[in-house]
């Protein structure tokens, strides 16, 4: 895997994403020391369900004062 320090990173960000982007990860150094590994997103993470349990619970009525002493 290729490495590159922080001030070539930056100089050449655009061009190092696009390759990560197509499957080519690489490593970001600073002062020769690797820091993070840049890698593609190989899955995207599940979009919330709203509403998936509608129907399915209910709320009692008293919910906004359950727990308070002053009732």
């Amino acid at each position: 895997m290729k490495q590159y320090n922080i001030h070539e990173a930056k100089t050449h960000f655009s061009a190092l994403v696009e390759k990560a982007a197509s499957g080519e990860p690489f490593i970001i150094a600073k002062a020769g020391k690797p820091l993070i590994t840049v890698s593609p997103i190989t899955k995207q993470p599940p979009r919330p369900r709203i509403g998936f349990l509608k129907g399915k619970i209910t709320i009692p009525s008293d919910f906004d004062s359950i727990g308070r002493e002053d009732i």
